[in-house]
């Protein structure tokens, strides 16, 4: 028999990133409980800013009846000389009873001790108060808190507490608060409790209190009213969903609102003036043909006839706070884009202050130019020397924000307004788009620098971090990643083939070392090669072949994988695939350090002349990429097919033997120039 089941948490208003944080392992948590106790049922997990429900259609009134079946030791094992051993005893603690309750059964043609146990299902009604204690357990907002006089911890004070099966209510109690059978409904209706006479009229209740109970259901509304904001006013609204999930989870009752605010602010960059708008007020900006306009959109969560006054209070409440923004703009261009304090100012111990780490990344910098002064000189059309002097100069202020009022206020705009001011002052374009684009990509996806100018800016800032955090032994661990070393090596790999930029690790590294204490540069190349690995979409197989051939050129190693890739993955390459498996596998005993000496004079068959001839005129030709050359060197199967078919490669004859060995060999070794194809798995 089933019953339907709500069981409603009523909480101090849930802050939103938390919950948010957490919201699948809350419903997965109660489904594990479901499992757990034998009760498994579909449900809905369902949240408003003030309460936490679950509501099961239908639930067993009574656990199914278990059946423990428990096999132990050999009878020769458990008894010796007519005694119970302590295999036995321990046996009979396991099962909880004592040894004469114990008995025996055939097991692997053995006679082994054996207990069955028959055990009742317990009725739901009885078990809730563990489940639901065990779920609200399991939740790790991170900060929890406690009140009253309470030792027990949760992320906000529980108020009420409603637990139904069926039309009965549940004797559960959390926190000190019984459940009974009532709820709250919005705070600017009535702020008493209210009588749910039945589960079925629990979302009724809620929805005439004005309290929308669905996560889907508000944001629905909030986007639809968005819409008739945008084709009224003709605006656009931006729609950050981060922002959109916190506006749901903060609102029972959502109501979008366009206010504004004086044209005069924005005089501020639009990322300051969003900023300040998103991050303490969580209001939505509002664009028209593009451009930033003076409105904005705020989600009410008020129950109210005059929903101006909302705007004009929300209005009151921007304002400082843009003026403040607007009197810390002028004051930094008033001073400047000056670097005086950052010597103070400590980026790692054992790696000086933030002007040490500037004098590192410009050495980088333009020793990272020189080696593609050609690419940068054709991009930007600059000279040599120029190009050096605007390097010196975007590195050596790219930091100097950190110590603008702005950035106090509103870090996230770190480089974002020193490019502001960089461009106010007159700087060249090359110097104030390096300064913005110097933490590009700032995630998987995100954006790149637009030049090669502003990705040499950014992948020096990168290998100073990186290599800088190993020297001092700040070293990823596991999951662990303080200082976000993997996604740096991830932007540098992304630029780097992005732009088509030599960067051989080996080099680019021995090229810096200098600048750096000692450290193990093969824990550092090991840690970069295992982020391009994972940066690479591609067979797993085909990434070790192109790793084991020694390539250390990142760019190289990216277009080997995707070339080699593309074969590997076509319909045809498993059946052809054996031939060269064969080959990898005549040409282990062979050294492929040595020159492969092949005498055509030792020839005795003629498919050792094609096969040869074939090779020669594959390696001969010029390529304009790897995936050409490597499907000349496949092309080699039906040659290959016919010498193994015809030739014995292992004769007696020594020289022969060799110089046949060397024939395959040399064929491998072409292959290993691009990738070891005995790692190629499929």
């Amino acid at each position: 028999m089933t019953k339907p089941l709500l069981i409603e948490i009523g909480v101090e208003e849930l802050p939103a990133i938390p919950l948010l944080k957490i919201l699948k392992n809350i419903e997965k948590s109660w489904e594990n409980i479901l499992n757990e106790y034998r009760l498994k049922s579909d449900f809905e997990f369902i949240y408003t800013p003030r309460r936490l429900v679950l509501i099961h259609n239908s639930i067993s009134l009574k656990q199914e009846d278990s059946i423990t079946e428990l096999f132990g030791p050999p009878l020769a094992v458990a008894f010796r000389d007519g005694e119970v051993t302590r295999a036995g005893e321990g046996f009979a603690r396991k099962c909880g009873v004592n040894l004469d309750e114990i008995g025996t059964a055939k097991k692997g043609g053995r006679e082994v001790l054996y207990f069955k146990q028959e055990k009742k299902g317990e009725l739901t009604a009885n078990l809730l108060q563990d489940m639901i204690t065990k779920w609200i357990a399991s939740m790790s907002f991170g900060k929890m808190m406690r009140w009253g006089s309470r030792s027990e911890e949760f992320i906000r004070p529980i108020r009420w507490l409603q637990v139904r099966l069926g039309d009965d209510s549940v004797g559960v109690q959390l926190f000190g608060v019984k459940s009974d059978t009532k709820t709250y409904i919005h705070r600017m209706v009535d702020f008493n409790p209210i009588e749910v006479t039945s589960i079925s009229s629990y979302k009724s209740v809620l929805s005439n209190g004005y309290v929308s109970l669905y996560p889907l259901d508000r944001e629905s509304k909030i986007l639809k009213e968005f819409d008739e904001l945008e084709e009224r006013e003709d605006i656009t609204i931006e729609r950050d969903q981060s922002l959109l999930n916190e506006v749901v989870a903060i609102t029972e009752n959502p109501k979008a609102l366009l206010g504004s605010f004086d044209e005069l602010f924005l005089e501020l960059p639009p990322e300051a003036i969003v900023a300040s708008m998103k991050e303490h007020q969580r209001y939505f900006p509002v664009f028209k043909n593009g451009v930033l306009t003076n409105k904005f959109v705020v989600v009410s969560n008020a129950v109210t006839n005059d929903y101006g006054k909302v705007v004009e209070g929300n209005e009151r409440v921007l304002k400082p706070r843009l003026s403040d923004g607007l009197f810390f703009y002028r004051n930094d261009l008033k001073r400047g884009l000056v670097t005086d304090g950052l010597e103070k100012i400590t980026f790692m111990d054992g790696l000086g202050s933030l002007t040490d780490k500037i004098d590192r990344e410009k050495a980088i910098a333009l020793r990272l130019l020189s080696l593609y002064m050609d690419r940068v000189e054709e991009e930007s059309s600059k000279s040599s020397a120029e190009l050096t002097m605007l390097m010196e100069e975007a590195i050596s202020l790219a930091k100097a924000d950190l110590t603008s009022e702005m950035v106090y206020e509103f870090t996230e705009l770190q480089g974002l307004m020193g490019y502001y001011y960089a461009k106010a002052l007159g700087k060249d374009k090359l110097v104030y788009s390096a300064i913005k684009e110097q933490y590009f990509p700032l995630g998987d996806g995100a954006e790149l620098p637009s030049s090669i100018f502003s990705s040499i800016v950014s992948m020096a800032i990168k290998l100073d971090t990186l290599i800088g955090l190993f020297s001092v032994g700040k070293i990823p661990t596991g999951s662990k990643d303080p200082f976000a070393l993997r996604r740096a090596v991830n932007g540098i790999v992304r630029i780097i083939t992005k732009y088509d930029l030599e960067f051989n690790i080996d080099n680019i590294l021995e090229l810096v070392d200098e600048l750096y204490s000692d450290y193990n540069r093969d824990k550092l190349i090991e840690f970069i090669m295992e982020r391009i690995n994972k940066s690479l979409n591609a067979n797993p197989s085909v990434i070790s072949a192109v790793f084991a051939s020694g390539e250390m050129d990142i760019n190289k190693i990216s277009k080997k994988v995707e070339a080699l890739n593309s074969i590997v993955s076509s319909k045809s390459f498993k059946e052809q695939f054996s031939t060269f498996k064969r080959v990898a596998n005549i040409s282990k005993e062979v050294d492929l350090n040595k020159e492969l000496v092949i005498n055509v004079l030792l020839f005795t068959k003629a498919e050792e002349n094609e096969l040869f001839s074939s090779y020669l005129s594959v390696v001969s030709k010029e390529y304009s990429n790897y995936k050409e050359r490597l499907e000349a060197l496949f092309s080699l199967k039906p040659k290959l097919d016919n010498y193994f078919d015809e030739v014995m490669v292992n004769v007696d004859d020594i020289q022969i033997r060799e110089n046949r060995k060397n024939t395959v060999a040399s064929i491998y070794k072409s292959f290993k120039e691009i990738a070891d194809i005995k790692e190629i798995s499929i």
